[in-house]
């Protein structure tokens, strides 16, 4: 079959060059085609070659260059494909490579290319590792690195968080991992698993059927494979034979194995019912269908006894456009110069076969290759850096005998909002209904919470600190444990909202005295041991646990909170305790009212009541005497003025308000207790002093505590809130170090007798979660779980039913004693003030009026401003004749007696000294 093949092919070449040369004399490029004859993509391959090598030169005879295929045969193995490459490069000094097959091949095939200056162009060997090495190595086919996104995004679409990568030991297939890997966490989709079979056919079945049996026993549903099309093959048999094609399970596999799904036969495409495939998106154009029918011609012909596929598979499409490509800048570059030959003849007779010579054709065609740009069968061909520009892809669901199109992937743009927001990049943002395995149309979750199908292991501390969170009661008799507490409740209140149902059941970390096992830290050790699958209970979550653990999102706040004991006292000895019921602005405001109100029952009184008469120095006695006496008892001083007795009324309303406030005051001041000790307790000095701390034992806060710089043998351990409240009553420890939860508890428990006190600020810990072993499933699914409780409001009312406070914790610092503040008396006050202020207005407003003539004359006399002052002043000093006139006195006194006041006798002298011819008449005034 070999020969046949080779004799036919290079026959047909050989006339159609002969024939072309006889027309017309034309510069010929030499290409050489490194390819496996035997296999699948070899014939297809050659195919294309010839087609399109017809195809560019046939119609048009008027091309300036042609070129020769050179075909070889490198068999599959890397030394072939290596002795083919120095063939012709040494012998027939090729101008370009086509090849070769595999990426093993091309690593060491690249090389010689480089070496020679010889553009190495491959349509079938795809690892992402090979680019990077020489400018000469060009994939004219799209790299497996194109469609990790792709596949990534299939992950992300069904929310699966895990994923096993089954591939071969290879170049192929170890090129691609990296990329996969950086896909899947781009999705928040983690790698749990990585299963590399070897390419030994001996070892193959029994490592794939130790390699199933490990997956098998895995939390993680979702495999995908990138292998060929031979091994993925043994791979989907053993998989069903294990059982694990059916529902549940998530197969998906990259583009080389769908590439040549027609060639596999029926019992194997019977095993690979529901995988999901990503393939390289080929528009069907006019030119793919017209060329179809012609290419499967030229299979046939090239090709004796074999049937024609029933299309052109993507290896062929993009053999046919390296070709034409490669013909296009054959014309760019116009002739070919010959190789530069081995310079001398020590290098000659070198033992290094694989010194070649150097192209002087290659440089050019290599760049005249990467700027050509057409639109070919495989759609648009632009190379870039030297690979094929990525396209969309399809999403394919093999459903029967051919793989169904689910759904079309196009690249995001390489934004964050798009990359890592809600977008796929599949085209209206949805798949068709895919049939998964088992012939099943219920997506899958992608994992298994127990594999083996046993119920989940959880364990329950046999002894937390309050019972109100964890508590175990066994009974005596029927021997029945019965576990309740918050944590229970919150953690079977969680797994009954999970969309899937999770058989569980709980098992008590003790020891045979039924009390903790040990430290919370060996407790959360045993999940990553594999005793328990998980862990309920009042768990912190700590750095330390978190290295060989998974923690939910926490189910109660953290935090570090002290307690002290109170230390009862009143302190009294201060010599200006007397003053301090009242704030200092409230006292000068009293005070500034009291002195305002005398003044003005000066003023109300001076004229009508001889008691408010007398000598300057009484006038001043009695400004400040009345109010003050007020406070006490009733003046004996007789008020006779209505505006005098409605300020006083005021007067006295308002110093028995501030009377009694003032009292209330002081003596809340001789009542309520004062703490001996400052609240804001210094760490530093209870490590200084050496002060004995206590906390719960096995926490971690006593890691916490030497971490702060306590020494051990000053950290007592305890183990419930009896014991606590024994140590700290008994001043055993000075201050009782526990999480805030324990503290509220704790301080509500006791509050009755105002016993403790927190003190000092809280320190910031996590919270308290549900623990699960590194990596597992559920963790994501149970945080989701809990912040949907949490927002429903049920976690707080399975707290409200839990924990239910005995009393009120005790605050003192809500207790403590403050002065009365100015504000508390500003709207009596002013009501005050402004009474008396207008008591004031409407007196002397009356007393103007009264006196209006009085006041006219003085007013409009020639004396100083001062002299009027003092005239006016001196008639307000006078008695008010009405109000002190008596029936004797009346009686008494002598009729008509008409007597010229000092005030009109000086207005008179003045009036008289500054208008001496219009002395100013005297008034008269009747006085008693």
């Amino acid at each position: 079959m070999k020969m046949n093949f080779f004799t036919v092919f290079s026959v047909s070449l050989l006339s159609l060059f002969l024939s072309l040369c006889n027309a017309q004399r034309n510069t010929t490029f030499q290409v050489g085609v490194i390819l496996d004859a035997n296999s699948t993509n070899a014939r297809v391959g050659m195919t294309s070659l010839s087609l399109a090598l017809s195809d560019f030169y046939s119609p048009r005879k008027n091309r300036s260059t042609r070129l020769v295929l050179h075909p070889r045969d490198s068999r599959g193995l890397v030394t072939d494909a290596a002795a083919s490459a120095l063939d012709l490069l040494k012998d027939v000094q090729v101008d370009a490579i086509i090849g070769p097959q595999k990426s093993s091949q091309a690593t060491f095939v690249i090389g010689l290319g480089d070496a020679a200056k010889v553009p190495v162009i491959s349509f079938t060997a795809t690892s992402p590792s090979l680019r990077p090495q020489t400018p000469y190595f060009v994939q004219t086919a799209l790299s497996d690195a194109a469609q990790v996104d792709a596949v990534a995004a299939i992950v992300k679409y069904h929310r699966w968080y895990q994923v096993i990568l089954i591939y071969e030991d290879s170049d192929y297939g170890n090129g691609i991992i990296p990329y996969l890997s950086n896909a899947f966490q781009q999705v928040n989709a983690r790698v749990s698993y990585r299963s590399v079979i070897p390419l030994n056919l001996a070892a193959t079945n029994s490592i794939l059927d130790q390699e199933l049996d490990k997956m098998k026993n895995m939390q993680t549903r979702v495999f995908v494979v990138h292998t060929t099309t031979p091994l993925a093959s043994q791979i989907f048999l053993k998989a069903k034979e294990a059982g694990m094609m059916s529902e549940g399970y998530v197969w998906i596999v990259t583009g080389g194995v769908v590439n040549l799904f027609y060639s596999l036969d029926s019992r194997i495409k019977d095993s690979m019912q529901g995988v999901l495939s990503v393939k390289p998106f080929v528009r069907e154009s006019r030119k793919l269908k017209s060329t179809t029918p012609r290419w499967k011609k030229k299979f046939a012909e090239i090709n004796p006894g074999i049937t024609p596929p029933p299309e052109i598979n993507l290896y062929g499409l993009w053999a046919y456009d390296t070709l034409w490509a490669l013909a296009m800048a054959a014309e760019k570059t116009g002739f070919r110069e010959q190789p530069n030959s081995l310079q001398n003849t020590s290098a000659l007779n070198s033992t290094n076969i694989f010194t070649t010579g150097t192209s002087q054709t290659g440089p050019k065609l290599l760049k005249a290759g990467l700027d050509t740009n057409f639109v070919g069968l495989a759609g648009n061909f632009n190379l870039v850096n030297g690979q094929l520009n990525s396209s969309s892809f399809q999403i394919l669901n093999i459903d029967g005998q051919e793989p169904r199109q689910v759904g079309i992937w196009t690249p995001l743009l390489q934004s964050s909002s798009q990359r890592n927001g809600n977008k796929t990049g599949f085209f209206g943002d949805k798949l068709d209904i895919i049939t998964w395995p088992g012939n099943s149309r219920n997506v899958p979750k992608g994992w298994e919470v127990s594999p083996s199908g046993k119920k989940l292991k959880v364990g329950i501390p046999a002894k937390a600190g309050f019972p109100e969170f964890v508590e175990v009661k066994t009974d005596p008799k029927t021997n029945i444990t019965n576990i309740t507490g918050l944590y229970i409740k919150l953690f079977e209140s969680v797994m009954a909202a999970l969309t899937y149902t999770v058989q569980y059941e709980y098992a008590l970390f003790e020891v045979s005295n039924a009390s903790s096992a040990g430290s919370y830290d060996s407790f959360s050790y045993q999940v990553f041991n594999g005793k328990y699958d998980a862990v309920v209970g009042d768990i912190t979550i700590t750095a330390k646990r978190s290295e060989y653990l998974d923690f939910t999102l926490p189910i109660e706040q953290g935090g570090i909170t002290m307690i002290k004991k109170i230390q009862h006292d009143v302190e009294t000895h201060d010599e200006k305790f007397f003053v301090k019921p009242l704030r200092k602005q409230l006292w000068l405001t009293a005070i500034a009212l009291f002195i305002f109100t005398g003044i003005a029952l000066w003023i109300l009184e001076h004229r009508f009541n001889k008691d408010f008469r007398g000598p300057p120095s009484e006038h001043l006695g009695l400004i400040f005497y009345i109010p003050f006496m007020s406070l006490v008892y009733s003046n004996r001083e007789r008020i006779v003025s209505n505006l005098a007795r409605l300020v006083l009324v005021v007067w006295v309303f308002v110093v028995l308000i501030l009377n009694s406030t003032y009292t209330a005051s002081l003596s809340a001041r001789f009542t309520i207790d004062k703490l001996g000790q400052n609240a804001d307790i210094d760490v530093n000095d209870l490590i200084s002093n050496g002060n004995y701390v206590g906390c719960r034992e096995g926490s971690f806060v006593v890691d916490f505590l030497k971490g702060l710089g306590f020494d051990e043998s000053k950290i007592k351990e305890y183990k419930s809130a009896e014991d606590f409240h024994n140590a700290l009553s008994k001043d055993e420890i000075t201050v009782m170090f526990t999480r805030t939860p324990y503290a509220n508890l704790f301080l509500s428990k006791y509050c009755k007798n105002k016993t403790y006190m927190r003190v000092g600020s809280p320190y910031i810990t996590e919270g308290v979660a549900f623990v699960f072993p590194k990596g597992s499933p559920l963790v994501a699914d149970v945080s989701r779980t809990i912040i949907k409780l949490t927002d429903g409001h049920n976690i707080s009312k399975i707290y409200e039913d839990w924990i239910k406070p005995t009393c009120k914790e005790y605050n003192p610092s809500k207790d403590s004693w403050t002065s009365v503040k100015l504000k508390s008396f500003t709207l009596l006050f002013a009501i005050t003030g402004g009474i008396t202020g207008t008591c004031l207005v409407v007196f002397l407003v009356s007393y103007l009026y009264n006196n209006r003539d009085f006041v006219w004359r003085i007013s409009n006399s020639g004396a100083t401003t001062w002299s009027k002052v003092r005239a006016i002043f001196k008639h307000f000093d006078q008695r008010d004749p009405k109000s002190f006139r008596s029936k004797q006195e009346g009686e008494n006194a002598p009729p008509n007696l008409n007597v010229r006041s000092s005030a009109d006798q000086e207005t008179s002298s003045e009036n008289a000294a500054s208008h001496p011819s219009n002395s100013a008449q005297p008034e008269s005034i009747r006085v008693v």
